[in-house]
């Protein structure tokens, strides 16, 4: 009997030490249109695509997606904090200011509302990451200098990890773009979810 109660306790401990091996860690994306299945169904998205990527990858962590189109960091600003009062989240990844950019906001403005969120994670122990906005070059050389220096600028001032734009080698390509120039196509949505698997994958071997 005693070897049997020894043997149940020694498969308690096994399976409890998987479970904890295998904690789902929760990252937070808070991002706009790109990430927020743009003129397709939630399913068609990265963000659904990577995660059922990772379910069958057995993978540590996956992304509760807070984006919404048309977001801009004003608008991240005011809903992180009922967010992060709602949810409990191991990581923070800032998908926001292009459409900022595209309507001219002062780049001054775009990384007052950057920081802001950096700081109400950083208030809750929370890591997060910015990931570095390209806007088209029609807004001008001066501009879109300015507005890209914004995200480095955090970075090196909060200490934090700037991630590369996942539209960089995206946008380039017609045939991944939807019609109106600004947005991933279906066929882009795989090919987005492979960049970021990559990025998560950094990321959580950083953070261990």
């Amino acid at each position: 009997m005693f070897k049997n109660a020894f043997k149940v306790l020694l498969l308690m401990v096994i399976l409890l030490s998987a479970a904890h091996a295998t904690a789902n860690h929760k990252i937070l994306l808070l991002g706009d249109s790109l990430s927020a299945s743009y003129g397709m169904t939630q399913n068609e998205g990265w963000v659904t695509l990577l995660n059922q990527q990772l379910a069958k990858q057995n993978a540590p962590y996956n992304i509760i997606n807070a984006s919404i189109s048309g977001e801009t960091t004003a608008g991240g600003l005011s809903r992180l904090p009922g967010i992060l009062a709602k949810q409990s989240i191991d990581a923070l990844i800032i998908e926001l200011g292009g459409n900022d950019g595209l309507r001219g906001f002062p780049p001054k403005l775009i990384k007052s509302n950057l920081t802001q969120m950096v700081d109400l994670a950083h208030a809750q122990n929370i890591p997060v990451y910015v990931m570095s906005i390209r806007i088209p070059p029609n807004y001008g050389p001066r501009y879109s200098k300015m507005f890209t220096d914004v995200f480095t600028q955090v970075g090196s001032e909060k200490d934090i990890t700037v991630l590369p734009f996942f539209m960089e080698t995206i946008a380039v390509d017609p045939s991944l773009m939807q019609n109106d120039g600004i947005h991933p196509n279906r066929t882009a949505q795989a090919k987005i979810a492979d960049i970021m698997s990559k990025q998560l994958a950094a990321i959580y071997q950083e953070r261990n």
